[in-house]
């Protein structure tokens, strides 16, 4: 009796060391996305092309998952899910490695969108492979450990990025990322183990993307991913600029810091409450990140951008999180399998709006101004708000308000 209890308990411990790789995987996909933010005067100066044009640094590697998530999550379904996230993590210390010796303009892009590539085939497998080697019953904070890689992209990696940036040059700070993905590729190695791919079954048929968007409250969602996510990338990706105009060139990377530190402080608060208070979360991460926006475009005194950086990142930090799980909630209400369709459509149209996102920023700081950015981010926040209101009984209702 007692070494069986004993063999239970060793048995539900969470798999402390896989989680921690792939959480280091989810860290180097952000970072690799986001870099580009914290770095981008020094990449204009060096390639010799405008921001808006460096800009679309971003634009090009959104594009890349967008474009190919769900087909390559099709194409690799039979493939063993060890090899097939090696193999993504290899690309990405190709693609970085890449970048970090791009010899022009239309090189970095090519990198870029090769990085992209890889994000989609490991957004694929990331999350999944969290919750199947966690004990039952532990599946969701399985899935937490491993996100956390993204808040610690923000709160930590780009500002330490913008830092080696300023102070050695951006292709070092792409070189050491392609070393941590490096020290990555080992430690998936070593520490995760190997899985099968997913068993699927002939009972019931795939159900189409139009199929999943008929069902109460997932367009709704989607259309929050579009313009939430279209807002944020905006601002993000020129977010550089702006403090340039705000007269806070010098203190990018410290800012940057302060906004990953209140995303890292949303997410925790929203893990905390989100079973309860889903609505009333989505609420106020938009009312945040409309006020900050909005803030950043009526005035650039440097005490209230410092506040705006502060209040966005609590705004954003939680959202991923947050439509994640509406949409899951959404599809469950019908089928697991509608449920995993949305949460795939969901994963293209972010990367969608992020790639539209690094596109119109970059031509409104072109042919307006940077605070025509901020205005169009909190455009779009205050457009968010308004869908989160009006959709509370089918999009945002908790697993224990199930909506009729």
């Amino acid at each position: 009796m007692t070494t069986t209890m004993a063999s239970r308990t060793r048995r539900e411990v969470l798999p402390w060391s896989a989680l921690l790789a792939l959480g280091t995987a989810v860290f180097i996909t952000s970072l690799t996305e986001t870099l580009p933010a914290g770095v981008l005067p020094q990449m204009t100066s060096s390639l010799g092309v405008s921001s808006g044009a460096a800009g679309q640094a971003v634009t090009v590697y959104a594009a890349g998952t967008a474009l190919t998530a769900i087909p390559l999550a099709a194409a690799t379904a039979k493939i063993r899910r060890k090899p097939l996230l090696l193999g993504a993590t290899t690309v990405f210390l190709i693609a970085n490695t890449l970048t970090a010796a791009a010899p022009g303009y239309a090189a970095l892009l090519i990198a870029r969108f090769l990085a992209g590539v890889a994000a989609g085939l490991a957004w694929a497998i990331l999350a999944g492979y969290a919750r199947r080697i966690a004990p039952p019953g532990q599946e969701g904070r399985a899935i937490a450990i491993a996100m956390t890689g993204i808040p610690l992209a923000l709160s930590l990696g780009v500002p330490a990025g913008t830092l080696i940036g300023q102070q050695i040059g951006w292709r070092a700070s792409f070189a050491a990322v392609s070393v941590i993905t490096l020290a990555v590729i080992g430690w998936i190695t070593f520490s995760v183990p190997a899985i099968s791919q997913p068993t699927t079954t002939t009972e019931e048929p795939k159900p189409t993307t139009r199929q999943t968007l008929r069902v109460p409250g997932v367009t709704a969602i989607m259309v929050l991913v579009v313009t939430f996510v279209l807002g944020h990338t905006i601002i993000y990706a020129y977010i550089a600029p702006y403090l340039r105009h705000a007269g806070l060139a010098t203190a990018v990377d410290a800012i940057l810091l302060a906004f990953g530190i209140a995303c890292l402080v949303s997410i925790w608060y929203t893990g905390l409450h989100i079973d309860r208070y889903l609505h009333g979360l989505a609420l106020t991460a938009a009312t945040l990140f409309t006020l900050a926006t909005a803030a950043f475009a009526a005035n650039t005194a440097q005490a209230v951008v410092w506040v705006a950086a502060v209040a966005w990142g609590l705004g954003w930090g939680g959202t991923p999180t947050l439509l994640q799980t509406a949409a899951g909630h959404a599809g469950m209400r019908r089928s697991p399998a509608i449920a995993d369709t949305a949460q795939a459509i969901l994963v293209t149209l972010w990367n969608a709006a992020m790639a539209l996102g690094g596109i119109i920023g970059g031509i409104l700081l072109q042919r307006v101004n940077i605070t025509a950015d901020a205005i169009a981010a909190a455009a779009l926040g205050a457009l968010s708000l308004v869908v989160i209101t009006l959709t509370r009984k089918h999009a945002f209702a908790t697993a224990d308000q199930e909506a009729p």
